[in-house]
């Protein structure tokens, strides 16, 4: 063979080389045998058995929490919120310890160990309970017998071990799932934007079966069991992240440096010149226009900046990050409303009638079910039919842009509540009218199908703005924080379900304080839901205000 012939068949082998990657081990990674579907593939099969588990958990939470634990609605709706804004908050520990230590794919073995040891901790927590209950029934013949402190205590730091775990595996496993997608490669970045609605489309496919199935468990047969399986669910998700480590594309660009020291030296530099009397102007400084950034003030030299100034990539990162802040805030409401399905709604629905046929009763966290078939109904006609209708009207890849997304998903949520609070009052007045207003275990003869449109509204708002929220957080961090980016995402709820634990907290002392039955009484018929409902009805929409004004001035990132 002529060097010639070598020459022609070694030169497509260097263009299917993935610049800025390696494989698992350690060489340059090859595009026809590594990374886009073929690996995001199995990232999206852990994500749905780890979703599975989550939602087998947390969809009926609620209702462990009112049942064999014997707390309030007002208190167990606090403490669902209050471990789901913990478990949605540790994302941003779990990306800084994956983007500045451990990286994606060792962070993601190390939670999902974890999260095996928790969901196995609850399985006890259930099994001792059940233990509990049943021979204080037995001897005091009450079935409202308060377990003891010790029990109490283990079950939450078996439920705060899950969100650990979780805080360290969402947000990785999304991340690596969409580096496996080239974006100097056109065909593999256009699928990395469907990589984000089909990752969502599939983990409601999970979400929808525990909520479904694992519901039934739980109220039917018993809590051990029902958070039993779960555990066997992520031992799954573990085994199949680990057969998927051949076929990942790892990055390979880093300086050493630490992203969070990078860009956080940005803004303490730029603090600390600006009370400077004796900088001087640094020559990455003198390249920039005369337009000027308080950021840009930390390419400014000088004795007290240890170490010189920070250059222009560090700070045009940082204003990226900074950017992020105003859209971050004004999606709060958002996530106040999203709180609600796993709480206040399914106490709705355990008011209702939920009979399916004389001998079959749906569990009210099952009619959550509703908004993930909403969700596998709506993504693929998002993705097949409206993106290339709006592509073709606007001429953007994505038809519309991430901000125009999360905007419409966020309209979509304000209808929802709207319809929610009707629902709410109509169910109060067929309280009324057939005299249960003080019949708190009664079953209300109005069907838990008039939840359905509130459910619906919730799903296709998912697909908007959750979904848009992802590639957001994803897209416009640095690319050595993407971990973080999807952090900073998760957030977005964490924050809000403490939001929604405060003022359900609040409101709940406020409308008691007379004495009488506050919005949120155990017993619902005497209770007010739906003025809570119009109340986060009023605080969307002008959020929503506030984030169309911020929207409309956004910059977005330049590729580099």
């Amino acid at each position: 063979m002529t060097g010639g012939d070598i020459s022609e068949l070694e030169a497509p082998l260097l263009d299917d080389v993935v610049r800025g990657s390696v494989d698992f081990n350690g060489q340059p990674a090859v595009r026809s045998k590594s990374g886009s579907w073929k690996s995001a593939s199995f990232m999206i099969g852990v994500e749905v058995a780890e979703r599975f588990a989550y939602y087998g958990i947390s969809a009926n939470l609620i209702s462990y929490l009112t049942g064999p634990l014997g707390q309030s609605t007002a208190a167990a709706a606090a403490n669902v919120n209050a471990w789901s804004g913990t478990a949605s908050l540790l994302p941003l520990v779990g990306g800084f310890i994956a983007d500045s230590y451990l990286g994606r794919y060792r962070t993601v073995i190390i939670a999902s160990v974890i999260y095996v040891l928790g969901l196995g901790f609850l399985t006890i927590s259930a099994a001792l309970s059940e233990s509990y209950n049943s021979l204080c029934e037995s001897t005091t013949s009450n079935s409202a017998c308060s377990p003891p402190l010790l029990e109490v205590i283990f079950f939450f730091f078996s439920l705060y071990l899950v969100a650990l775990a979780q805080g360290g595996h969402k947000p990785c496993v999304q991340a690596f799932g969409a580096d496996q997608f080239d974006e100097e490669d056109k065909k593999e970045r256009l699928a990395k934007s469907s990589f984000f609605n089909w990752w969502y489309f599939s983990t409601a496919a999970g979400v929808f079966v525990a909520q479904l199935v694992l519901s039934y468990v739980q109220e039917n047969m018993s809590w051990e069991l029902g958070f039993g399986i779960p555990g066997a669910f992520m031992c799954l998700a573990l085994v199949l992240f680990l057969i998927g480590s051949m076929t990942y594309r790892f990055g390979s660009s880093h300086d050493g440096r630490s992203p969070f020291v990078r860009i956080g030296l940005v803004f303490v530099r730029a603090a600390r010149s600006w009370y400077s009397s004796s900088t001087e102007t640094s020559s990455a400084a003198k390249e920039k226009d005369g337009k000027r950034h308080f950021l840009d003030r930390a390419l400014v030299v000088g004795p007290e900046m240890d170490g010189g100034a920070c250059t222009i990539h560090d700070v045009e990162d940082a204003k990226v990050i900074l950017r992020l802040v105003p859209i971050w805030c004004t999606c709060l409401a958002y996530a106040v409303v999203f709180s609600q399905a796993a709480t206040l709604f399914t106490k709705q629905g355990a008011t209702m009638d939920r009979a399916i046929t004389p001998t079959l009763e749906i569990p009210a966290a099952s009619m959550q079910s509703i908004i993930h078939i909403c969700v596998v109904i709506s993504v693929p006609i998002y993705d097949r039919v409206l993106v290339p209708l709006a592509r073709a009207v606007t001429g953007k890849p994505a038809g519309i842009t991430m901000l125009q997304r999360i905007g419409t998903g966020m309209l979509f949520s304000i209808m929802l509540m709207v319809t929610a609070a009707f629902v709410e009052a109509e169910r109060l007045a067929t309280a009324r009218e057939h005299g249960l207003v003080d019949e708190p275990d009664a079953t209300v003869p109005m069907s838990a199908w008039w939840l359905a449109p509130q459910y619906v509204l919730f799903g296709i708002a998912d697909v908007f703005t959750v979904i848009g929220l992802q590639e957001y957080f994803y897209d416009q961090v640095p690319a050595d924080l993407k971990s973080v980016g999807l952090a900073l995402y998760l957030s977005v709820f964490g924050v809000g379900s403490f939001l929604s634990s405060f003022l359900i907290t609040v409101i709940d002392g406020a409308t008691a304080s007379d004495g009488g039955d506050s919005w949120f009484s155990s017993n619902l018929n005497r209770g007010h839901l739906d003025y809570f409902y119009w109340l986060l009805a009023g605080i969307s929409a002008l959020t929503m205000l506030a984030y169309l004004y911020f929207a409309k001035s956004y910059v977005y990132k330049r590729k580099d």
